[in-house]
């Protein structure tokens, strides 16, 4: 179980880091423009991209639980409906993004409110962009795919493809050609279309899926699953993302120094969530598998392995966050300023492994069981807790109450899965 785990748990967490790579290369590339403008535009257009696709995570985390349950059960016909299923929704969502590209762009901008060069270079940057909408939300639908087939490691290859054409094709547009922004977003789009057809490939010449006829495809009782289980995702992702935007919008008020501290420190819960996520994503595989499998046991004993997993994480990175906490904010910034004033929150920081390591490990087991009203459920209380402490406790201490009301979501969350889990696992 062990091996298995670390199997699934490993090429997913390398995956996890190496995907944010993309969106640095582009600044990192227009860094060496000349102008700020430039950075700004393309953290501008990343941010609307990042808003937009987390929107339609629902495809890789709907997809990797009902593959998973449909593998564990040997039916590889269902297997590959479910495959089938999800691209279509991918391609119909990308679409309408597609078709109402200048709405998007004209309300995120508004709502974002850039002005000036810095929107006409976002917007630039946006137009080309769009194109990959099919092949990033393609790429979700595969990689969900392949994780329910218990095969991390593919993803973990097509985000070396990616990552590897991003830099080359970027570098040859922009040093080569003399091109900007129009550059630095083209050289973005091929590697997104480069990593769909990867996957895709992959999925092709390994699996050979057969999802039969179209109305098998689109069974009315197939269909009602599937919708079911994504439009739960869906809304508990627009519960996170209310979440992540008022914790944001919260430190800007603050004033500049207060917003850098908190995006500063925020780079640690994020790298934890790197490193749980892939033992969650481990969850969703096996426990979808063995849940398909009508093997219980088995199901017990994943996820007490996967919990003594977490714990072990819980255990490493509140050793290391105790220890090293000053030096990794020394490799993060070079702003003595925000280093200092950083200090005086990072107790919250240490706090995070233990308070909302149950919430990662849980979302990873509902998830291959399909159990996604209970996430929504519990989502939902969580954001409800955050909201209300943050009411009461930020007029009072400031950004401390900030930081106490995010971890009181997290400990929600976990604690909420873990109340429900007790009348399904």
């Amino acid at each position: 179980m062990n091996r298995d785990i670390l199997s699934l748990a490993i090429p997913s967490i390398i995956t996890n880091i190496t995907t944010p790579l993309l969106a640095l290369m582009d600044v990192v590339i227009v860094g060496h423009m000349g102008s700020a403008d430039y950075i700004a535009a393309i953290a501008v257009g990343g941010t609307i991209f990042n808003m937009l696709y987390w929107l339609f995570a629902f495809l890789r985390m709907g997809t990797s639980g009902l593959t998973a349950q449909a593998n564990g059960g040997g039916d590889s016909k269902s297997c590959a409906q479910v495959l089938a299923r999800g691209l279509t929704v991918a391609l119909c969502a990308s679409i309408l993004i597609i078709l109402f590209q200048k709405p998007l762009l004209d309300l995120t901008l508004n709502f974002l409110e850039v002005r000036d060069r810095v929107r006409d270079l976002a917007s630039v940057y946006f137009s080309i962009l769009v194109w990959g909408a099919p092949a990033s939300l393609a790429t979700f639908t595969v990689t969900g795919w392949l994780l329910g087939m218990k095969n991390a490691r593919a993803p973990m290859w097509v985000a070396f493809v990616v990552n590897i054409s991003n830099i080359a094709v970027s570098l040859l547009l922009v040093l080569g050609f003399g091109l900007k922004v129009e550059g630095v977003a083209s050289g973005t789009l091929t590697a997104q279309w480069l990593g769909a057809l990867t996957g895709l490939g992959i999925v092709a010449v390994k699996y050979r899926p057969a999802p039969g006829r179209l109305r098998e495809i689109i069974h009315l009782s197939d269909l009602k699953r599937f919708f079911k289980v994504n439009t739960d995702i869906f809304f508990r992702t627009l519960c996170l993302i209310a979440v992540t935007v008022w914790f944001t919008r919260t430190g800007a008020t603050q004033g500049t120094v207060i917003l850098a501290v908190n995006t500063l420190l925020m780079q640690f819960f994020i790298l934890f969530s790197y490193f749980m996520d892939g033992f969650a994503f481990a969850g969703e595989s096996l426990c979808g598998n063995l849940i398909g499998g009508g093997d219980s046991r088995g199901l017990r004993e994943c996820v007490k392995a996967l919990f003594r997993w977490s714990v072990a994480m819980v255990l490493l990175f509140t050793l290391v966050y105790a220890v090293g906490g000053e030096s990794i904010m020394g490799l993060l910034s070079d702003d003595a300023g925000v280093r200092l004033s950083a200090k005086e929150y990072y107790s919250w920081v240490i706090a995070i492994p233990a308070i909302g390591f149950a919430a990662f490990t849980w979302d990873g087991i509902f998830i291959g069981a399909t159990r996604t009203r209970e996430m929504l459920l519990s989502m939902a209380t969580a954001t409800a807790i955050y909201f209300v402490m943050l009411h009461i406790l930020f007029p009072i201490i400031g950004n401390h109450g900030l930081w106490i009301a995010f971890l009181a979501y997290l400990l929600t969350r976990g604690l909420a899965l873990t109340a429900m889990s007790r009348r399904i696992f």
